[in-house]
């Protein structure tokens, strides 16, 4: 890892620091629930707008549309074209206790 410091003090790093933010994915096929990192001064919908083909999920659990849990992984890349919908964690309690 390098750091470089300018004259004002502000530090820069090879390291790009990004939030985890639980998710739960529906594919065409499959729902994941799971981690999507954000970068720095973005929101979800920015990360999802991203050019490249496919997007990193972290602790994943796929399931069957049935709800059976298929697999599970530690990393998986979904391919962007596949994705239907993404709902944050949160609002899917928010959604449960009538809010």
């Amino acid at each position: 890892m390098t750091i470089e410091f300018d004259d004002n003090g502000k530090f820069f790093t090879d390291i790009i620091s990004k939030t985890p933010v639980p998710v739960l994915i529906q594919t065409v096929i499959h729902q994941i629930h799971g981690n999507i990192h954000i970068g720095q001064d973005r929101r979800l919908k920015d990360e999802l707008d991203l050019p490249e083909k496919f997007i990193a999920i972290t602790d994943a659990i796929i399931s069957s549309s049935d709800g059976q849990v298929l697999y599970r992984t530690h990393f998986l890349a979904v391919q962007r074209d596949e994705i239907i919908w993404v709902m944050p964690d949160k609002e899917i309690a928010n959604s449960t206790n009538g809010s």
